[in-house]
């Protein structure tokens, strides 16, 4: 790895730690424990792409969320770019949320 390169893998955690800081404003949990983050993939240059969804389609928190997870991971050292994904395939559902915070629902 050269001086330009990073630790695609560590960055890709510090980036999911970092996003358990978003909160759902309708649910009041974080959008990782409530699957909300499909996927993060990180580049050696530092290109950020975080594949995500909403509870559902048309949700009012909708260009909160995108937006609060942009600025997050754009605030995560090492990261030189952010791209949001925002898909609905597959559709989200309550079997998506981490156990701790299904307990919660």
């Amino acid at each position: 790895m050269n001086s330009d390169q990073i630790d695609s893998d560590r960055l890709a955690f510090v980036i999911d730690e970092r996003l358990r800081t978003v909160i759902d404003p309708e649910l009041g949990e974080n959008i990782v424990d409530l699957g909300l983050i499909y996927g993060i993939v990180v580049s050696p240059a530092g290109a950020v792409r975080v594949t995500m969804t909403t509870t559902t389609k048309g949700c009012p928190a909708t260009s909160f969320l995108t937006e609060a997870v942009e600025a997050c991971v754009r605030g995560v050292e090492g990261v030189s770019c952010v791209e949001i994904d925002l898909t609905y395939e597959p559709p989200w559902s309550p079997d998506l949320m981490a156990s701790a915070a299904a307990m919660r629902f």
